[in-house]
């Protein structure tokens, strides 16, 4: 069966389930059911799925991607917020007795909690077709929560593959980059135009892994300092980062305490956060803490 074929034979199984559920998509839930064969085996096998793994699906649909992963996976929990969607998921899924379907919000639940659940607390990995409407609050709360995540796959527009790979300067880059970078390497698996999807959307996708650092590549001494500074300086990245600063709810400084922390930094209080790195940031974190210290 040529790729055509298959991509053809996935429409109808689709089109045919939400005739048959009288199942209308959801613009607000992001639903663009994924129906290119060739895509879904290049996901599992991106992410590096076997036996050994227990798998986290946020945003399973109607099943396709969860059937595959069952098959390559010791077990996998999906996690769905569309409750239409469930006995659904019960009929497409009946026979894969490796799969658990849970129905709520990925970002009301607690992951670490779930992992003692489906892995007794080990590492395992994420794989997603993420709605993309809340990409990023979904991916900095897995790089965040403290969960034993291995590694994410997942499904993203291509512009959000982009910033968790852009370089310092560039109009891509952002607090998002800076957390993908501290947390972990970032690997493009494959890029999906529009007509892998019902329906299709209006952009190009991306399958994008996160793999896990066992080390960050940078040591600082608060972590979350560090990104309240780095959200500070994003969240008004035309302005210098000494304005930037002193302007910030959360970073506690003004403008002259903020310019004596940057030199005390190494850095130049005409500086843009844009223009700075990860070590640059965790710099001027360090410089707050020994000035917390004195």
């Amino acid at each position: 069966m040529n790729e055509n074929t298959e991509r053809q034979t996935l429409a109808r199984a689709t089109a045919e389930v939400l005739k048959k559920y009288d199942l209308s998509l959801k613009k607000g839930f992001g639903q663009n059911f994924l129906i290119n064969a060739a895509v879904l085996e290049s996901i599992v096998e991106g992410a590096g799925v076997t036996k050994d793994d227990a798998v986290l699906e946020i945003g399973p649909g109607i099943g396709t991607l969860t059937m595959y992963l069952a098959r390559a996976a010791g077990s996998v929990t999906a996690v769905e917020i569309d409750k239409r969607l469930i006995p659904i998921l019960r009929d497409t899924l009946m026979g894969a007795d490796n799969v658990r379907v849970i129905q709520n919000d990925i970002l009301k639940l607690d992951i670490a909690a779930l992992a003692e659940e489906m892995n007794g607390g080990r590492p395992f990995k994420v794989v997603a077709n993420l709605p993309y409407y809340i990409t990023t609050p979904i991916i900095m709360e897995l790089l965040e929560g403290g969960a034993p995540i291995e590694s994410i796959t997942v499904m993203v527009q291509q512009e959000v593959a982009d910033r968790m790979q852009a370089a310092p300067g560039t109009k891509d880059y952002g607090a998002l980059t800076l957390a993908v970078q501290y947390y972990t390497t970032a690997h493009v698996i494959t890029e999906v135009p529009p007509e892998s999807f019902i329906p299709p959307p209006k952009v190009t996708s991306a399958v994008i892994r996160l793999d896990r650092h066992a080390e960050p590549p940078v040591a600082v001494r608060d972590p979350k300092l560090m990104f309240r500074l780095i959200r500070a300086a994003f969240n008004q990245r035309r302005k210098t980062l000494v304005n930037a600063l002193a302007n910030a709810p959360d970073t506690g400084l003004d403008k002259a305490e903020a310019a004596r922390i940057l030199e005390a930094a190494g850095l130049d209080p005409k500086v843009r956060g844009e223009k700075l790195g990860l070590a640059e940031f965790a710099a001027l974190a360090d410089a707050i803490m020994q000035k917390e210290d004195l």
